[in-house]
């Protein structure tokens, strides 16, 4: 059985600036802006929400089903998918158009400017679920082009699949009233605190009602570990303490592709929620994205050592 994660495909450009942009701004004269900075160090990292699930998921032993839409730049990022094995069957290649990228500068107080690109995210609701032609158990609808995210919700829903949705940093762009329509096919709604109250405020619904609507929530609390609620009650999950904290850029996928292999395989919420979190300790250790690794072996042990059990 395979996971099939309906999502975005992006290149994440991270710039750096030697100093602080307040010594380079005029407050008075900001409404005619005109600054440059000078951004010697960068890197380039290979990110998007269907990419880091799927790269996560494969780490964990999984053989996950990526679905998106990515530009004609898109080579560099295929060949990593292709060495890590991670099948490109669903990602379309829009002609005439970049992958999606962002373009990150972080100045010494740790502010960010950020410009987002979407490119041929916007074109991903040409992908359809229904062309999958493997065995697909649990899917998630996660943030990529609303076009998309509405059209392969209902036909996650249509294909009688069970699936996760995912809003996050895609919530802004749905009406209240689109948001109850995704929960409402959803199996799980999977979101962050400040995401929670969001979808609350939006849609003017209750979290006692919201969370009838959906057979599961989930809600990360950061340092906090995360809450799963289900028909039966609550289980709280503690975070796995990490060896160092680098970079939190990822870890909300990384801890869905833990719910996504737990879920597959059958497990319990309490072992699903605990493999979940030490994927996002894994991820907080390196800088980007996809730079984590481990054995099966490595992850196993480190679950034993921060709650006692394995799976």
């Amino acid at each position: 059985m395979s996971a099939l994660i309906a999502g975005s495909f992006a290149f994440d450009n991270i710039l750096v600036f030697h100093d602080k942009f307040k010594n380079h701004i005029l407050p008075d004269k900001v409404h005619i802006l005109n600054v440059a900075f000078l951004v010697p160090s960068m890197r380039r990292e290979f990110g998007g929400t269907a990419g880091n699930i799927a790269f996560n998921l494969k780490l964990l032993g999984d053989d996950p089903i990526a679905m998106g839409a990515v530009g004609t730049d898109f080579g560099p990022y295929a060949e990593w998918m292709d060495k890590h094995g991670i099948s490109r069957k669903y990602v379309k290649e829009i002609p005439e158009h970049f992958t999606a990228q962002a373009f990150i500068t972080t100045d010494e107080d740790d502010n960010q400017i950020t410009a987002f690109h979407p490119g041929a995210m916007g074109e991903a609701h040409q992908q359809k679920i229904a062309d999958v032609t493997e065995k697909v158990e649990w899917g998630i609808v996660s943030p990529d082009g609303k076009d998309a995210m509405i059209e392969h919700s209902k036909q996650f829903k249509e294909a009688g699949i069970p699936f996760i949705f995912d809003p996050g940093q895609g919530l802004p762009m749905f009406s209240g009233d689109e948001l109850l329509e995704r929960v409402d096919e959803a199996e799980i709604l999977a979101v962050n605190d400040y995401e929670w109250q969001m979808v609350q405020d939006k849609t003017g619904h209750t979290a006692e009602d919201l969370s009838k609507r959906v057979s599961t929530l989930i809600v990360t609390k950061g340092g906090e570990g995360s809450e799963i609620y289900t028909q039966d009650g609550m289980v709280h999950v503690p975070t796995a303490k990490p060896n160092s904290i680098e970079d939190p850029t990822g870890c909300g996928d990384a801890y869905r592709a833990g719910l996504l292999f737990g879920l597959t395989n059958g497990f319990d919420w309490e072992t699903t929620g605990r493999i979940a979190a030490t994927m996002g300790a894994y991820k907080i250790e390196s800088k980007g994205p996809q730079n984590h690794s481990f054995t099966i072996d490595e992850f196993k042990a480190r679950m034993e050592e921060n709650f006692g059990s394995s799976f």
